[in-house]
């Protein structure tokens, strides 16, 4: 079973939202000349500093899950998290307990950090495509063709 997020929980607030890449590179300096550098990993998982905002009500449920399904934090999970390809899932754990205080007498804040497996990003030929060509006007061309084929077109044709 794979443990995913609640969906009756906010997802992390952009305010304090910050990833931070893990090391692949090992670097050796030199006695003469530039440093040295290689990749030391192919996977680097990467470190999301999040933070929600949460009723009273949903964090009893916060505190529940983290607690008994995500073991204390220390199970992944699959939750949609903010990054350079918009809002996609991701496979994380917490690297660390989280912090609540109340703010406002009202609102439970939650301040944690999120360990990612994967860092999702363009593919190769993508990045090809995107650095020979206008990203802006590549992507309204794909808006515009998605609208054409699924609500301007005829639905399937009888042969």
């Amino acid at each position: 079973m794979t443990l995913t997020w609640p969906t009756t929980l906010p997802l992390p607030t952009v305010q304090g939202y910050g990833i931070r890449p893990g090391e692949a590179i090992l670097r050796t300096e030199m006695e003469a000349g530039p440093a040295r550098q290689r990749k030391r990993f192919t996977s680097v998982p990467s470190r999301i500093a999040v933070r929600w905002l949460m009723k009273r009500e949903q964090f009893a449920l916060f505190d529940a899950w983290y607690k008994w399904q995500a073991k204390e934090g220390g199970e992944w999970f699959e939750i949609p998290l903010l990054g350079g390809m918009g809002l996609v899932d991701h496979e994380a754990r917490f690297t660390r307990q989280f912090e609540a205080k109340l703010v406002g007498g009202v609102l439970w804040e939650i301040a944690s950090e999120l360990e990612i497996r994967e860092r999702p990003t363009l593919g190769r030929d993508a990045l090809e495509v995107f650095l020979e060509n206008d990203p802006t006007l590549l992507l309204a061309s794909l808006r515009d063709l998605n609208t054409l084929v699924h609500r301007r077109l005829p639905g399937p044709l009888a042969w």
